[in-house]
């Protein structure tokens, strides 16, 4: 009597705050006495204590026998309790399912809608195949109760049986169909059973095209918004199967997308059209246009006139969809889907970028691209903001931020947060990818996309440090490229593709090299950035185009020990030895004294930087390293012991320097290569990749690394080389960036923000002073003000310039011109002395090479970009939804279940094998009666042809017959000649007596062989073959 309720426990758990776990396991001590107890009104409140503590997380497996013991109760109040217990502890391998099978076929046939509604609703929880099948005909007949709710939950209780045990649907569908076609059935059951209809219509949408009638009447007089949306979708199933249902559907569907206020109906009869197939309906193209306009207008209201994210969510997922079939008219809300970019939500985001890499074009390339230019840079400002202000206080407590510092931080905050560092990966591969598609197919500027990439490489993200394996051959098959190294090899595709734009690329590759020196310099972190690999190739290989190559080698040699990926280290030592080849190979400078120590001084330090590379683990790195150092110091000795030229004296330089290192790189250009291209090159023969090099490798690396080298003593050159080197150059970054960042004020023009907005400071620069180098002779550009003091016309500098200030205007001489006389000369020709407008200056023409590739190895360009909701990724991601269930059951084994009575399914063997029997046998009679219909066709041929009409002689297969004694034969003679003269009689003769002799002799020569008389008229004789 003193038992505690659930209210108590409840109560006794939140006043114990801080001792919850021991006073829960108090309460389950006391609840395991209560539910041992003989008084049910007990035994059920502890087992509902046990389900509250359930839910909390506490195991009560070990209460499943009490759990059916409360199911049994009479009292409907206890069996509710012993149900919900069942839904919540029993799985499909607890023990005592197998006890329940019996009390809920007990319920199921109970007479109060109450204890049937409680197992058929613990059904679908609990069930099992063995328990679907005892259960199911206990089940079907409650789809014909008196009450709608008990019909509802058994629709929907068997569709869960299904899933488990599919014979469920063939037993259930008549009756449910039955249930469907009644127009008086009730609301809440027809919605139910459309459920079922949809679920199972995607998976075989064969078996309900015949309902379409009636599902069309639902849909169309049905009012139920939620239904409408089930048939929506089950229609877009159905009309791939019959065309004709398109015209159908257009006008309910139109009618709903123009009329209902709900937005979960709009979007759904949207969505079902695009999956239905209706927008490419090429039988009426007026039609689908129409109907494509409207969706997209009022897709383009979701977005606009919504502030809820998840409306903005679906529709740009309706965007992707349309824009494969109408990318025009997703085109035309480009300003709506440009706004999506800058979202709070980053799925809505990368759904907006999806749609926007789905519609560029050469157009619009360089506005999209601007906007996420700006982005990203406003979000690395944010981020150095950050970092800056952590490194200025790393230390600071709350209570300290008062006065000044509180306004410095609540400036702080002003700044956009920083975007996650995988979305701004994301962003610059769909950049990268947008600029490059169907090789830059859609860039018209590519001065300005070499600023672009320039500036990715300053705001992409670091890469985070890799521990790399000792062994080469591990090492390089496992490094993941990072986004930074994208960058850099589009810029270097740039040079090699596009011949015009070269030299460009080659500053660019020159600048970024300047930075990571100048980064490398300030800190002591190591070079990580994977743009180098790509860049130092191209300032190695086109060595000849760089402003200044001594002092890219110089920022080489400064970046080369801090590196630590091997593979951009053997870039750069590649690139070093270029470089090298490039400055001193120059056969026609004179080899003087200046010449020769600046070049001896180079090699030494260049061998200074290489030489502990020559003990790199990896093996790639410390082959190029011995192979360069050895090489340079034969050079070395060669060039000191090449005299210099004097005034009386010519000495040539050492050949090793002028015509052996440079050939070693002065052979074919380098192309791009196509990336299936190396797959078709034969495999020379003989060659066996397997094999290992050396028998005892691992011996002689092992000795390899006892070897102990003496050490040698050092000389003065290892002692400067020892010191760290003056700088070469001046930094180029410019004194702008020096400077305290000030807030840009942005305004509310109409027109979108220029390249400021995006680029530093000192690309900026030097773009304005190439245009204006490349626009001084033209007298239609307008000049800055600010480089001749007032706002003057390029002729007023001439003059000024080629006169001085003190120009007399007045003593420029005036000559007298008479008009009159030139106005009478030209009349005859007035038109050709008509101011012509000038011409527009032809663009220069770029030509961007293709790939090299051989026969067979398909594409050299990359394809086209397609959208991620086009037919193949549909078609994948609807093959994934084949698997998954939100019931965690594998139900595509329905696809194979026929719902057809006259196609019975063929998943089971045993009535997969009476069926094959039963069609095998059919089969056999049809093949013999058809062969007898043959042999009489052919039969009437050979009468009409002259035989007799008495019938033909059929010989039947030789059988070999014992010897017979004469009695015996005798017997047989007489025996065949009575029924032949038997049969001849009946056939209708000219008489018994004159029929009788021709019996008797047709017995006589069956001796040998056996004959009979085969009249062609007489069905039963065919029948009897």
């Amino acid at each position: 009597m003193f038992e505690k309720s659930l209210y108590d426990l409840i109560r006794g758990l939140r006043n114990h705050k801080g001792n919850e776990k021991e006073y829960i396991q108090n309460c389950l001590k006391e609840c395991r006495l209560e539910i041992r107890g003989q008084d049910m009104d007990v035994k059920a409140t502890a087992l509902l204590k046990l389900i509250y503590l359930e839910m909390v997380g506490h195991d009560m497996s070990w209460a499943s026998f009490h759990v059916l013991e409360v199911m049994s109760s009479p009292k409907y109040h206890q069996k509710r309790v012993g149900y919900l217990g069942a839904v919540q502890t029993f799985r499909p391998d607890t023990e005592v399912l197998m006890l329940a099978t019996n009390l809920l076929k007990k319920d199921l046939a109970a007479t109060t809608p109450t204890i049937i509604s409680l197992p058929i609703a613990a059904l679908p929880h609990i069930i099992t195949p063995s328990l679907a099948l005892s259960t199911l005909a206990d089940l079907l007949p409650r789809l014909g109760h008196s009450h709608p709710a008990i019909r509802k939950k058994t629709i929907v209780t068997l569709y869960r049986l299904a899933l488990v045990y599919p014979e469920t649907l063939r037993a259930a569908w008549p009756k449910i169909k039955e249930r469907l076609m009644d127009k008086g059935e009730d609301p809440s059951v027809t919605a139910a059973i459309v459920n079922v209809i949809c679920e199972l219509g995607w998976r075989r949408p064969n078996d309900f095209l015949p309902l379409a009638p009636r599902l069309f009447e639902l849909l169309v007089d049905g009012g139920n918004n939620w239904m409408a949306i089930k048939l929506i979708k089950l229609f877009a199933t159905l009309t791939p199967l019959e065309p004709r249902l398109v015209r159908k559907l257009l006008p309910p569907l139109t009618d709903l997308i123009r009329t209902t206020p709900a937005m979960s109906l709009l979007y759904e009869c949207i969505n079902g059209i695009i999956q239905g197939g209706i927008l490419g309906d090429g039988e009426d193209f007026a039609a689908s246009e129409e109907i494509a306009s409207l969706c997209v207008s009022k897709l383009r209201g979701m977005i606009m006139m919504n502030s809820d994210a998840n409306l903005k969510y679906v529709a740009l997922l309706a965007f992707n969809r349309i824009v494969v079939t109408h990318p025009f008219l997703v085109a035309q809300q480009e300003d709506v889907i440009m706004e999506c970019i800058d979202s709070e939500d980053i799925t809505i985001r990368i759904k907006a970028l999806d749609l926007v890499q789905g519609m560029v074009n050469s157009d619009n390339l360089p506005s999209i691209v601007s906007r996420l230019m700006r982005q990203l840079r406003a979000s690395s400002s944010s981020l150095a903001h950050q970092k800056s202000l952590q490194m200025a206080d790393p230390e600071t407590d709350s209570s300290d931020e008062a006065g000044p510092e509180a306004s410095r931080r609540g400036k702080a905050q002003d700044h956009a947060p920083p975007l996650p560092e995988d979305y701004t990966i994301d962003v610059i591969g769909r950049v990268l990818n947008m600029c490059s598609q169907n090789n830059y197919a859609n860039l018209v500027d590519f001065d300005w996309y070499i600023d672009v990439l320039t500036q990715l490489v300053r705001i992409a993200p670091v890469s985070r440090r890799k521990d790399f394996d000792s062994d080469s051959s591990n090492s390089s098959t496992h490094v993941t490229t990072d986004i930074a190294e994208k960058i850099g090899n589009d810029l270097r595709n740039v040079a090699v593709k596009v011949k015009v734009i070269r030299l460009a690329a080659v500053r660019a590759a020159e600048l970024i090299i300047s930075q990571l020196n100048s980064e490398s310099s300030s800190s002591s972190h190591p070079v990580v950035s994977g743009a180098l690999k790509p860049v130092a190739w191209i300032a190695g290989e086109y060595a000849f185009q760089l402003t200044s190559p001594n002092d890219t080698l110089g920022q080489l040699l400064h970046l080369i020990p801090r590196i630590e990926h091997p593979e951009i280290l053997t870039t750069c030592l590649q690139a070093v030895i270029k470089l090298f080849a490039h400055i001193a190979g120059d056969g026609q400078a004179p080899w003087i004294s200046e010449r020769k120590s600046a070049i001896s001084l180079l090699m030494f330090r260049i061998i200074h930087v290489l030489e502990p590379l020559a003990l790199h683990p990896y093996l790639e790195v410390q082959e190029r390293g011995v192979e360069f150092i050895e090489l340079l110091k034969l050079t070395a000795e060669a060039a000191t012991g090449q005299a210099p030229s004097t005034d009386d004296v010519h000495q040539d330089p050492p050949l090793l320097l002028t015509q052996a290192i440079p050939s070693l790189f002065n052979g074919w250009e380098l192309n791009s290569v196509a990336r299936a291209a190396q797959l078709n090159v034969p495999t020379p023969a003989g060659l066996d990749l397997d094999e290992p090099i050396h028998p005892n490798l691992n011996v002689l690396l092992a000795q390899a690394d006892s070897l102990m080298l003496p050490a040698s003593d050092d000389d003065e050159f290892e002692t400067y080389y020892h010191q760290k080197p003056l700088a070469t150059s001046i930094t180029n970054e410019p004194a702008i960036n020096r400077l305290a960042e000030v807030v840009e004020d942005v305004s509310g023009s109409y027109q979108q923000a220029g390249e400021e907005s995006y680029l530093d400071a000192d690309i900026i620069a030097r773009r304005k002073a190439e245009r204006l180098e490349r626009n001084r002779d033209d007298p239609f550009y307008i000049h800055t003000p600010g480089r001749s003091g007032g706002a003057s016309t390029p002729i007023h500098n001439i003059l000024e310039k080629e006169n001085g200030p003190g120009l007399d205007i007045d003593a420029i001489p005036i000559m007298k011109l008479d008009l009159e006389s030139l106005s009478a000369g030209n009349l005859g020709n007035g038109m050709a002395t008509e101011k012509q407008p000038p011409k527009p200056k032809t663009r220069q023409r770029i030509v961007v090479a293709a790939d090299e590739t051989l026969s067979g190895s398909g594409l050299s360009t990359p394809r086209n970009y397609e959208s991620e909701n086009n037919s193949d990724s549909f078609t994948r991601s609807k093959a994934k939804k084949l698997k998954a269930s939100l019931l965690q059951v594998d139900s595509s084994h329905l696809r194979d279940l026929s719902l057809d009575s006259s196609r019975p399914d063929d998943d089971f063997a045993h009535e997969r094998q009476q069926r094959d029997e039963a069609e095998m046998a059919q089969a056999m009679k049809e093949v013999q009666r058809l062969r007898l219909e043959m042999q009489r066709a052919n039969e009437r041929i050979q009468v009409a042809q002259g035989v007799p009409a008495d019938g033909i002689v059929v010989k039947k297969k030789k059988t070999k017959k014992p010897k017979l004694d004469e009695g015996e034969v005798s017997a047989v003679k007489v025996k065949k000649k009575k029924k032949t003269a038997t049969a001849t009689a009946t056939e209708g003769g000219e008489g018994s007596a004159a029929a009788e002799p021709e019996a008797v002799a047709a017995v006589k020569t069956k001796k040998k062989k056996a004959k009979r008389l085969l009249q062609l008229d007489d069905p039963g004789a065919v029948e009897s073959q």
